[in-house]
């Protein structure tokens, strides 16, 4: 397997050694679509948002169901928001931040600092030593074998399903982003954790408005619940974007940014209304070749030019479930491994 992904990287390097000249025409927005996403994400979403006020005396289960749905339109908002955060949603850097700025009240993830972060992410993915940055943290084998009990133990219950597509997700959002959690985020100067202070100061004094408006309970009921939904839907596209079985790791000496992009990054393959939802973002492996290529962009660049999808790992839905036992990067096996092949390897090891 090991010999079979070589051959894939040199055929990579060698097919798309042309690839930045095949990409640079998508990398051009177009304002008209750009204004058309705008009204058919956030109308919707204000409606539902609208619908969930007049259901909470009628039926809390109503509310809540249409905000499984509205935490879709959400999706497609903070899609928005991470464009305008990689200056690609339009051609104006003021509109970029204005725009995203304004989608920050929506998704509740403050703009500036989330997209300097998540920026350090592009220019670093698959990079072993920069997981703890803007990724899902992981352990390779030899890290795990390393641990402790008690270690390896904080570790299991960490990959948890219910903790890490539950637990983490709503921290994240809810808590993580409201502190300069990353501490020593290289770049990460004062101003960026000024702007993120100014950013839930503003955040707050909306909401504060539509609590005081509305009723605190009405409030919390339909902005709290169409959260949740968001940060798990959100939190688990970008699990699998990453954390599919024969993903791209690598030290930083042997790493390859266009590798660690199409094989690193997966193309999740949804039907077509939720790749609409979703803003395109399962195409990831084309978004990390450039994150300057607009989210209404990218479905036409994957259609126009299959040999980017060629060497992707490409995921269906059912596939993409799988991927919730990847636990451990095998750094010889040079694939994810659960925590039961770790522990088969353990036993035929000390056999």
């Amino acid at each position: 397997m090991v010999t079979k992904e070589i051959e894939i990287e040199k055929e990579i390097k060698t097919k798309l050694a042309n690839w930045k000249k095949i990409i640079s025409e998508y990398q051009v927005p177009n304002t008209k679509i750009a204004i058309r996403q705008l009204l058919n994400s956030f109308l919707p979403y204000v409606t539902l948002w609208i619908i969930m006020y007049f259901t909470i005396d009628i039926s809390l289960g109503l509310t809540l169901a249409i905000a499984s749905l509205n935490s879709f339109f959400l999706v497609r908002i903070f899609i928005i928001q991470h464009d305008c955060g990689h200056q690609s949603f339009t051609k104006s850097k003021k509109a970029n931040n204005i725009i995203g700025t304004c989608c920050s009240f929506f998704s509740s993830i403050p703009y500036k600092y989330w997209a300097k972060i998540h920026n350090h992410h592009h220019g670093h993915t698959g990079q072993l030593e920069e997981r703890d940055i803007g990724d899902i943290n992981f352990l390779t084998v030899e890290e795990f074998r390393a641990k402790n009990k008690w270690g390896r133990l904080k570790y299991r219950f960490f990959r948890h399903p219910l903790t890490l597509f539950i637990v983490v997700p709503i921290f994240y959002f809810t808590i993580s982003n409201r502190l300069p959690m990353i501490k020593d985020f290289r770049g990460m100067v004062t101003r960026i954790k000024l702007s993120q202070l100014k950013n839930n100061l503003a955040i707050l004094a909306v909401y504060g408005a539509l609590a005081y408006l509305i009723g605190i309970k009405h409030f919390l009921i339909i902005q709290l619940s169409i959260i949740c939904f968001f940060s798990v839907i959100a939190f688990w596209f970008f699990y699998v974007q990453h954390t599919h079985e024969t993903s791209y790791h690598s030290w930083r000496e042997n790493w390859d940014f266009l590798i660690a992009s199409i094989r690193g990054s997966s193309y999740y393959k949804l039907p077509k209304i939720f790749q609409w939802l979703t803003g395109n973002i399962g195409i990831h492996h084309i978004h990390h070749l450039s994150s300057r290529i607009p989210n209404y962009n990218l479905a036409r660049c994957a259609q126009e030019h299959p040999i980017f999808n060629k060497y992707a790992n490409i995921l269906t839905f059912t596939e993409s479930l799988k991927c919730i036992n990847k636990k451990l990067w095998d750094e010889q096996l040079n694939r994810m491994i659960s925590f039961k092949e770790f522990y088969q390897q353990e036993k035929m090891r000390l056999a």
